[in-house]
């Protein structure tokens, strides 16, 4: 079993609050409760309760499956079409706000905000040495949940450095989606000034350069947000040079070991979120599992076979997908799984009866093999849903077609694009025979197509067609002014008593 930082913080309760069912429950002496008067005492607390905000990050696998599942390169997929229905009708663009997969990215993105409040609402109640790095790593964490969510939902509602609790729901508006980045960026900007680069580091937590990178691709999301902010090009090809010119990260050689469980936090990895082997989940409590979720999804069903293990067969590459990678491209078989190529290879597996696996609901024939289980590093008694595959958050090749996407749409320096992007490329083929001389928006066409092959299968597919309003026309079945974004929760919605609005077209 691998090390790592992250465990489960057990019996560890973030929110207080208690709620009264009838007039049995009123005089009941209250529970037991972590809060102010009984924690934040010490730095060890403030370090638990850190812990227990990156624990969040975790079920986040949701929001990379389900983002890859609502752009063009993948199907639901599945045992059928009503496998996951959630899952169906997102990939269909039939979603609707009672859709059980969208509302558990808005419940664990809120459940992360919340445990990071908790620190910052007590920020001040104890001093110790360090303390403005644990607090660094707390705002770069809420950035991160406040930004898939606005990413998904628009704009939320926010409280500041506290927590909600019931009832804020019916008084706090939604705020705009200008003032979640406008947040967003604060934090980040607290967290580059302040997380301490002298301190050992510890894989899976967060670094400078983590907030450098993403304060990068948040400034490219603003300055597409709503008519356009081109400002925000400049600021983003700032701070993306800061982290390119800090030589802190660089491409792995080989393409083929980056999604390798043995090429874990390597020098291409910005910002990783880290899973193990060792606590199980179920289907009952999938957010129990301390491994990846997403793995066992997307695995084959049924197979049996050499270098992989079977899984559920969702999430499946189309042809399409599949065929856009040119000849020499060494990204192609690594990034998606063909698997008749396997059974092809291998006609004498298991004693010659070949490779075998079953083709689930909308087969096409591949995989996302850079996030399908591997030989061995499967739990024995929980083999499809505690898989210890790391997902790769940030890459240092998205930081390079970051910075050539921000000097190029910004109209800074189209030679330092050009750059950015071949080095990406030249990885790709082994050589510079494909390197890009085009400017202008010829070179933005070339940055896009690069990053959907580079980037495919890892979850940002969607969220870029949707930013750069390429989605409609793109993804089957888009509709403008109301697919850009994911319908809020029903049950929020009335919870709200309806003072949150509903997102156009749902």
């Amino acid at each position: 079993m691998k090390k790592r930082i992250l465990t489960v913080i057990a019996a560890f309760t973030i929110l207080s609050m208690s709620v009264s069912c009838g007039d049995d429950f009123v005089d009941r002496q209250q529970p037991y409760s972590i809060d102010s008067e009984n924690y934040f005492n010490s730095e060890d607390d403030y370090q638990q309760a850190l812990i227990a905000v990156y624990d969040i990050l975790q079920p986040s696998y949701q929001n990379v499956l389900l983002g890859e599942i609502a752009s063009d390169n993948t199907l639901a997929g599945g045992e059928s079409a009503t496998d996951v229905p959630g899952f169906q009708q997102v990939d269909d663009m039939t979603h609707t706000p009672i859709n059980p997969e969208v509302k558990k990215i808005w419940d664990w993105m809120f459940a992360g905000i919340n445990r990071a409040n908790y620190i910052l609402e007590f920020k001040d109640k104890t001093d110790f040495e360090g303390k403005e790095h644990v607090l660094a790593q707390t705002r770069f964490l809420r950035a991160y949940f406040h930004f898939e969510l606005v990413k998904w939902f628009g704009g939320v509602p926010m409280k500041g450095d506290a927590r909600f609790k019931l009832g804020d729901e019916t008084t706090i508006q939604r705020s705009s989606a200008e003032e979640v980045y406008a947040a967003i960026e604060a934090d980040l900007l607290y967290a580059i000034e302040n997380i301490n680069t002298g301190a050992p580091a510890q894989q899976g937590r967060v670094t400078k350069g983590a907030a450098q990178a993403l304060l990068g691709k948040v400034y490219l999301y603003w300055a597409d947000l709503g008519n356009g902010n081109p400002t925000k090009f400049a600021d983003a090809a700032n701070v993306l040079e800061s982290l390119i010119s800090s030589n802190a990260y660089s491409l792995v050689t080989d393409y083929s070991t980056i999604f390798e469980n043995n090429n874990e936090n390597n020098a291409e990895s910005v910002f990783e979120i880290q899973y193990s082997d060792g606590e199980g989940g179920s289907f009952e409590c999938l957010q129990c599992s301390e491994g990846n979720i997403a793995v066992g999804f997307n695995g084959p069903r049924g197979y049996n076979g050499p270098f992989f293990e079977s899984g559920y067969s969702f999430n499946v590459p189309t042809q399409e997908a599949y065929d856009m990678f040119e000849s020499g491209d060494m990204r192609k078989d690594i990034a998606i799984l063909n698997i008749q190529a396997i059974v092809d290879a291998y006609p004498n597996w298991n004693n010659g009866a070949g490779v075998q696996y079953g083709q689930g609901y909308e087969h096409t024939g591949f995989y996302n093999r850079k996030y399908i289980p591997r030989v061995g590093d499967l739990n024995p008694q929980d083999p499809n849903l505690t898989n210890p595959n790391n997902y790769r958050a940030i890459r240092y090749a998205d930081v390079l077609l970051m910075a050539a996407e921000a000097y190029n749409r910004g109209d800074i320096d189209d030679t330092r694009a050009q750059m950015y992007l071949n080095m990406v490329i030249r990885r790709a083929y082994g050589n510079t025979l494909h390197d890009v001389t085009e400017t202008d928006s010829n070179l933005t066409e070339l940055i896009w197509q690069e990053r959907r092959k580079e980037l495919v299968g890892e979850g940002h597919r969607f969220f870029d067609l949707v930013r750069t309003k390429r989605a409609a026309g793109t993804i089957p079945g888009f509709i403008t002014n109301k697919h850009e974004l994911f319908p809020i929760p029903f049950e929020e919605i009335q919870f709200s008593n309806n003072l949150w609005q509903q997102n156009p077209g749902y």
